[in-house]
């Protein structure tokens, strides 16, 4: 099997500065996820075109919340968060984006697939500083997750290259990173180090380029 790694923005970098890190690690990842929940539209759309700039692909792409920048941008995919819009809503905006869904529950997984989205981000599956003070949901809820999703589901929260094989082990389609890979000393290193751990996984000799570019992941816009 091939997973997906996909890094997610920690909103704590400078837009240059998140396009250098975007350039460097995109060699390795299939996605890239911009959660830059303070930045205006305009603010976003213009840290978006930097990235394009540095000549990280389009469909790598994925926006949170801003189905219109994702538009305007001509990123690959939307993000959407529990106060965003519902997926049916989303799709009839955006019929070309690969719609994700953030959930938290083996309930929410298993919703997210019936309204239609494309893939879901679980978690968090192990205690990580992004989350502060609420329990980790564990490998044992990730499983259940799995089960009873209908769409592909990307775990999240607290993973490293060393659990990274117990995540994957549950079902998962891949993983995401945040702080493992956006505050890393070196992003690229990291984000090789994910690759590798991912690709052992796989159970392939090895290691390959992102797993959409064999063809995993659907179509792109």
């Amino acid at each position: 099997m091939l997973y997906e790694l996909h890094v997610i923005s920690d909103g704590r970098m400078a837009p240059g500065a998140l396009a250098e890190l975007a350039a460097a690690v995109q060699p390795m990842v299939d996605y890239i996820h911009l959660r830059e929940k303070s930045m205006p539209a305009r603010e976003l759309l213009a840290a978006v075109e930097l990235i394009l700039g540095a000549g990280v692909p389009p469909a790598k792409l994925v926006i949170n919340d801003r189905i219109d920048v994702a538009l305007a941008a001509g990123a690959g995919g939307i993000q959407l968060a529990w106060h965003s819009l519902p997926p049916v809503a989303a799709r009839s905006i955006a019929p070309g984006l690969r719609l994700g869904c953030s959930v938290h529950s083996a309930e929410e997984a298993a919703q997210a697939g019936r309204q239609g989205a494309d893939f879901c981000l679980y978690g968090h599956v192990f205690p990580t500083d992004c989350k502060p003070g609420l329990a980790a949901r564990g490998l044992e809820q990730l499983a259940e997750a799995v089960r009873r999703s209908s769409v592909p589901l990307i775990a999240l929260g607290g993973i490293t290259p060393g659990n990274a094989g117990a995540v994957l082990a549950q079902g998962a389609d891949g993983i995401a990173v945040m702080s493992g890979i956006c505050g890393a000393k070196d992003p690229a290193a990291a984000a090789r180090a994910y690759r590798e751990a991912i690709h052992r996984a796989s159970g392939q000799a090895d290691v390959p380029g992102p797993a959409q570019a064999l063809g995993k992941g659907g179509d792109q816009a």
